[in-house]
């Protein structure tokens, strides 16, 4: 069968070696020590890897309360006749699962250096998981505002926005060969946690009040994630860019190729804007967890192959398989003009589809990596002497 990871990706690996710089004075001062002594309390023996994927599989458990109990994001919503609301205890529940995920995405590369374990597929395997996050993440907290704070228009946006900002630092990492930790990351996932365990105390009707100004805590919401993106990591990526450039510290590709990663991601983002803005039968307003899912899917595949490429460094790919069959479906839904019932079974065959795919793509990148440097995922192999 085909490999992912040719030979020059598999050389590339072998030679990487993790750069980084984290200046967040959340992260510094109060996270890192606080992970320092959580590490310590790991057990020698457990792979950070396996700290890794527990961490993602408890926002993937977060992600299906929510789909259980607020499926089509209508708990909160005036046409709730039936009063089916979220219990208190999910909104507790999650909190405590999303901060234990954090942590334990915090202590994995600790538990890694502690163990000896550390190399490019501990770095491959996390960031690629927090990809995927990406969207499950946002995704639940839409349901502490609804539809009626937010359109499910509007939050598709605010997913692209986080989308790009973690994009753009693996872009940044692409070119300058250095991982600028952003100051929004922990912020956001402390303010995340708080906010669920706020909501589980007070419920979520007590952000459904109207601010002065006339201003919606929904839209207070969508207005801090956008301002603190451009403040807090566009700008401050774009600058970094540059700055390597014109000290010559970075890779100096040349301008088409220092932004040929942006193309398969820029071609998605229009192609999944026409249909969401554009569908004949309004399928963002029908089936919006179902394009939540889809859109994080595809993003995750392609944001995982350029971490492939600026890890091994190798020329990132400039189109993503995956836009073929997302293409011939709105192709069929804008041509034919297909009903509501198919346009949304489309949808659904082909979140089905690609997320079988983006995750066999995963599984044999970690394979073919395992593989290549005789370890395995999830236990630490003993050492020959």
């Amino acid at each position: 069968m085909a490999k992912f990871l040719s030979k020059d990706k598999l050389e590339g690996f072998e030679r990487y070696k993790y750069n980084s710089v984290d200046t967040s004075i959340l992260s510094n001062y109060v996270m890192h020590p606080f992970w320092n002594w959580c590490v310590q309390f790991c057990p020698v023996w457990v792979a950070p890897n396996l700290l890794t994927f527990t961490g993602f599989l408890l926002t993937v458990l977060n992600f299906l309360l929510f789909s259980y109990y607020d499926y089509g994001f209508h708990a909160l919503t005036e046409e709730n006749v039936t009063n089916d609301y979220i219990p208190s205890w999910v909104w507790a529940i999650a909190a405590v699962n999303l901060f234990v995920a954090y942590t334990l995405d915090g202590i994995d590369g600790k538990q890694a250096r502690r163990t000896g374990t550390s190399g490019p597929l501990g770095e491959l395997f996390d960031h690629g998981l927090d990809s995927y996050s990406a969207v499950l993440i946002p995704t639940y907290l839409y349901s502490i505002f609804g539809r009626d704070e937010v359109s499910p228009l509007r939050f598709f946006f605010v997913i692209w926005n986080v989308f790009i900002n973690f994009y753009l630092t693996h872009w940044e990492k692409y070119n300058t060969g250095v991982m600028f930790l952003p100051w929004g990351y922990d912020f956001t996932m402390i303010g995340s946690c708080v906010l669920l365990l706020v909501t589980s105390v007070i419920g979520p009707r007590a952000w459904h009040v109207t601010l002065p100004g006339g201003v919606t805590p929904g839209l207070l919401f969508e207005l801090v994630l956008y301002f603190s993106a451009m403040i807090t990591s566009q700008t401050i990526i774009l600058w970094n860019i540059y700055k390597s450039y014109r000290d010559g510290t970075g890779k100096m590709r040349p301008f088409m190729e220092a932004i040929r990663p942006l193309i398969p991601l820029a071609a998605f983002f229009v192609l999944s804007t026409i249909w969401a803005m554009y569908s004949p039968t309004d399928i963002i307003n029908r089936g919006p967890r179902l394009f939540y899912v889809l859109t994080g899917t595809i993003f995750s595949n392609i944001n995982c192959r350029l971490i492939v490429a600026q890890m091994s460094n190798t020329r990132c790919e400039a189109f993503n398989g995956l836009l073929v069959p997302y293409s011939l479906v709105m192709f069929i839904v804008f041509y034919y003009r297909v009903s509501p019932m198919t346009e949304l079974l489309l949808l659904t065959m082909l979140c089905v589809a690609c997320s079988v795919s983006h995750i066999y793509y995963g599984t044999k990148v970690v394979q073919e990596m395992c593989e290549h440097f005789n370890i395995a995922c999830f236990r630490i192999k003993p050492k020959i002497k």
